[in-house]
């Protein structure tokens, strides 16, 4: 509790006994509702934030429209500051230029001469040297502001007024979008074309009814002033829609260059929203130095007032494809634009609204505006009338009239008495000019007021139906396409689906390799073919384990007895000029597993897994790549045996030295488990195991490591399960 002071002290009755908890909370409060309100969330009506309407408005009281010249911003800036913006004027000018900038606003609402800055991120020049004035589009925005189109409020000094929202001639948030952070929510909403927003909402006024899905056959996506690929889905683009919530993938506009004798570069022409592009050649550039880009040759900016960012290759072997899907994936040339479309509603209450939510909310203040104007004018219309009646009235007694003038000492009573007139009609007769009563005038205000009797029943037939307003509301927006008619920048895409994988193996050579790994775990990478393995060197007391023939390019699979692969690329390997390294420091082998098969990995094959126990399936190869130094768990048991499916029959051979053959359709394919019975046994377990084709037949290996053929394998065929009977003598293994 602060601290309590005698009553009968002279404090100025400016101290509070308040708990200082309570005291904190009111006031953060209070700059939070501020700060929502007032600066970081733009109304779903206007799509416009407090200073940037302020400085339209201000713009609009200055008389500076389209057809008009040029003002300094240093005088808007003053302008809306002195008047209705009670904060710095370096926020209130970097609001006004972004208005101006083409590469941030789709549709610009002010008309810059000067430095405005540029998509390079060089800032605009000083306010006393640029000038402004408002575009068309800013003038939609305005239209009707002076026809009680919308409420106005006290400014901050009370000294004046301010519109609470403009009428909005054009769906504007959606148009060109916003961004800012408030406290404990923000706002983001992408820019779109129009053109787009216009046809929707044309599909809401015709079928209110009409889904979020409906209304992005008229709206795809986003339209970013600086175009760009967009390569998200539909279905996470309509989700965003629906929920209000989302993002979009947006990528740079790249072609192909030939520059003959099969050489080429790639030019980039457009870059993605909101990416300064001196940043993004520098964070290229970074990226060479850094050797993070093994694709990337150099990167060079040739722009003028078009973008033209040139990339040229480290090798003209590199898929364009395949280079710009590295680019893309360690660079700025894709972006992900945050989608969170939080407005204040027409109440002024924060919400996350969808495509839908935004454009009804749109269209009923558009309704809004055309009754309250068309309210306005027939209010004008009635005085004139007013005022043409008595005129008329004038105009039948027009001696009269002028005797009245010049005889009677108060002519204006006079008239109210001798022709029923008001006092407004009397004063507008006796301010008429003498020869403004002649015969011309007379047909021409009869001409006046029946135009305007007309026009006035058409409005009142107007505000009572409301189906007269939607359809007027249909017809302004119809016009209002024509004038701001634009072709959608940015276009839509699938990114191609490049394997991460097939990217780093593009940086690799491809040539012959043989993987040597020994019986201790020493593992190595020798170039080319190695036709003596005994001309191998290794450790004192350790020796060959697996020898695998393969390319540089390829990726090494192991097997080890706990049932998990590993992975690791050849490329990775130490050379085998020395004796290698452990394997257990590349990867997390457990100290007691042991390793029971390596290959290099072919897409599309099947391996054949079986464990001690007698258990095994068949795994797509593809299952075996292990992304992590803890490899990836397929087998459940101590494994046996890794085997490539390259045959149509299975033969087994337990540990109490019987054997069976089987199908091996009647093994189940699956990505991991435990599998199923191979083979039964009373006690012990699988010794070893085959694949081969019926056709060809089966050969085993006698102890002395000489091939044997099996000519009667065909008397071991049993269901799968069963316990075979005893192997031809000598039998021990069947492979080598």
């Amino acid at each position: 509790m602060t601290k309590h002071f005698n009553p009968d002290d002279d404090h100025g009755g400016r101290i509070v006994d308040e708990d200082l908890g309570e005291a904190l909370s009111r006031r953060y409060l209070a700059y939070a509702l501020s700060t929502i309100m007032h600066r970081a969330l733009p109304d779903v009506r206007d799509g416009l934030k407090p200073v940037h309407r302020r400085v339209l408005y201000a713009m609009n009281e200055m008389r500076l429209n389209p057809d008009q010249a040029a003002k300094k911003c240093a005088k808007v800036v003053g302008e809306v500051m002195g008047n209705f913006h009670p904060h710095g004027d370096q926020s209130i000018y970097d609001a006004l230029v972004r208005l101006a900038q083409n590469f941030a606003q789709r549709y610009p609402l002010v008309d810059g001469q000067g430095n405005f800055g540029n998509i390079d991120g060089d800032t605009a020049a000083a306010m006393r040297y640029t000038e402004c004035r408002l575009t068309p589009a800013a003038k939609l925005l305005l239209d009707g502001i002076d026809e009680n189109a919308i409420d106005f409020r006290p400014t901050y000094d009370e000294a004046d007024e301010e519109p609470v929202v403009l009428p909005a001639g054009f769906p504007n948030l959606l148009a060109n979008g916003s961004a800012g952070i408030a406290v404990g929510m923000a706002t983001s909403i992408p820019p779109h074309n129009v053109v787009e927003l216009i046809d929707a909402c044309q599909l809401l006024l015709d079928d209110p009814k009409a889904d979020t899905e409906a209304l992005m056959q008229h709206v795809p996506g986003p339209d970013f002033p600086t175009g760009g690929v967009c390569v998200e889905g539909p279905l996470a683009i309509r989700e965003a829609y629906e929920t209000g919530r989302g993002g979009v993938r947006l990528r740079a506009r790249w072609e192909t260059e030939d520059l003959g004798r099969g050489t080429w570069r790639i030019v980039i022409s457009e870059i993605p929203y909101q990416v300064q592009k001196s940043k993004l050649i520098e964070q290229l550039a970074d990226l060479i130095e850094q050797k993070k880009a093994p694709l990337l040759g150099d990167v060079r900016d040739e722009s003028a007032e078009d973008i033209r960012i040139v990339i040229e290759p480290k090798s003209r072997n590199v898929e364009p494809d395949v280079l710009m899907e590295s680019l893309f994936r360690a660079s700025d040339l894709e972006t992900r634009f945050p989608i969170n479309m939080n407005v204040l509603d027409g109440k002024g209450v924060p919400r996350v609204l969808g495509l839908k939510a935004c454009l009804r909310a749109f269209l009923d203040h558009r309704r809004e505006v055309l009754v309250r104007r068309s309210e306005w004018r027939v209010g004008k219309i009635e005085k004139r009338l007013h005022l043409l009646d008595g005129l008329l009235v004038a105009f039948l007694n027009l001696d009269e009239v002028i005797r009245i003038v010049r005889e009677d000492e108060q002519p204006k009573a006079t008239l109210i008495m001798r022709f029923a007139l008001t006092e407004v009609q009397a004063d507008f007769i006796l301010d008429t000019r003498l020869r403004n009563l002649a015969r011309l005038e007379e047909m021409e205000i009869r001409n006046e007021h029946r135009k305007l009797t007309e026009e006035r029943d058409g409005l009142t037939a107007l505000i009572n139906s409301q189906a007269r307003q939607w359809t007027r509301v249909g017809k302004e927006l119809a016009e209002v396409k024509k004038v701001m008619g634009s072709a959608r920048r940015t276009t839509f895409g699938e990114a191609p689906r490049i394997d991460a994988a097939a990217i780093l193996e593009s940086t690799v050579e491809r040539e012959p390799a043989t993987v040597i790994l020994s019986e201790r775990g020493w593992i190595r990478a020798a170039k080319g073919r190695i036709d003596d393995p005994s001309e191998l060197k290794f450790k004192e007391g350790d020796k060959l384990g697996f020898l695998v023939p393969c390319e540089t390019t390829d990726k090494l699979l192991i097997f080890a007895s706990d049932g998990r692969f590993f992975t690791v690329g050849v490329d990775k390997l130490p050379s085998a000029r020395g004796h290698g390294e452990p394997l257990r420091l590349m990867m997390d082998i457990e100290e007691k597993s042991k390793i029971i098969a390596v290959f290099a990995h072919k897409p599309g094959r099947k391996l054949f897994l079986a464990s001690r126990a007698g258990y095994g399936f068949i795994l797509p190869e593809e299952e075996a790549v292990a992304s992590k130094r803890a490899g990836k768990q397929t087998l459940n048991g101590e494994a046996r045996l890794a085997i490539p499916v390259e045959g149509d029959r299975v033969a087994v051979l337990g540990e109490n030295n019987k054997a069976l053959v089987f199908s091996v359709d009647e093994l189940p394919e699956m990505p991991r488990g435990k599998g199923v019975k191979l083979q039964s046994y009373r006690d012990g377990g699988l010794r070893d195991a085959m694949i081969f084709s019926a056709a060809a037949g089966p050969e085993w290996i006698e102890t002395g490591g000489r091939k044997r053929s099996w000519p009667d394998w065909q008397t071991y065929v049993g269901r799968r399960a069963a316990a075979g009977r005893m192997a031809p003598k000598g039998m021990k293994k069947l492979r080598a």
